[in-house]
């Protein structure tokens, strides 16, 4: 039996499952050119499939970028962005499909790293759950809980529900939509939300919605707020 000697440059290959903290994670994902998207959630390695579905997946994410796109836009001191490695802890570094921070700068919770990655938690996370509503109901939720991720966005598309979390206390607790079906964020004033319609495609009527949270008192003051931090 021949021994192939052991060489400290030797890295092994991240595997589905495997049990890392965020360095050695880091460390194998960087060296790892086959897997296109992988996390770690509480300690375990999820390696994510790299085909989408186009209404599963693909579809539900554009749209709720638009919604947030748009808040963006017209909310100076807030930025939006897609799929961008998070170093929550040492147990977790996920992929959200969206963060909407506030910038470091004007007070967020955040910071951008030396190397252009985001350390700490979001300030609101959204997560289109098809085959992932397991893992974004539970190990997910629990680390951005615990991380002290303000607000956290679930749609479950097979289910063609949306629950949206507020930090209250340490724990999660679910909004409830106002006598109109709306949504509003705690967080980021104006960010409204018409829930029924978005789940139903009408985007058109979601964007009236949204503007109408944009021209609102709340979000000028929030604006206002934003530039004096």
């Amino acid at each position: 039996m021949v021994k192939i000697p052991f060489s400290p440059a030797f890295i092994p290959p991240l595997t589905n499952g495997d049990k890392l903290n965020r360095y050695e994670f880091e460390r194998r994902y960087d060296s790892t050119s086959k897997v296109k998207k992988a996390e770690l959630i509480e300690g375990i390695v999820y390696i994510m499939p790299a085909a989408l579905r186009f209404r599963s997946h693909g579809q539900p994410h554009a749209r709720i970028l638009t919604w947030l796109g748009n808040y963006e836009v017209l909310t100076p001191g807030v930025e939006l962005a897609i799929e961008p490695t998070v170093r929550l802890d040492l147990d977790n570094e996920p992929q959200p499909d969206a963060v909407l921070i506030i910038t470091p700068a004007a007070g967020g919770q955040t910071r951008i790293s030396e190397d252009d990655y985001i350390e700490g938690a979001p300030e609101l996370v959204v997560e289109i759950a098809a085959s992932s509503t397991a893992i974004d109901l539970h190990g997910k939720k629990q680390a951005y809980r615990r991380n002290g991720v303000k607000e956290y966005i679930v749609w479950q598309v097979l289910e063609q529900k949306l629950s949206w979390f507020s930090l209250e206390q340490g724990e999660y607790l679910e909004l409830t939509p106002d006598a109109n079906d709306i949504l509003k964020s705690r967080i980021f004033p104006g960010l409204w939300l018409a829930v029924n319609e978005l789940l139903t495609g009408n985007m058109l009527a979601v964007l009236n919605v949204l503007q109408s949270g944009l021209q609102s008192r709340e979000h000028a003051e929030f604006i206002s707020k934003l530039g004096n931090d």
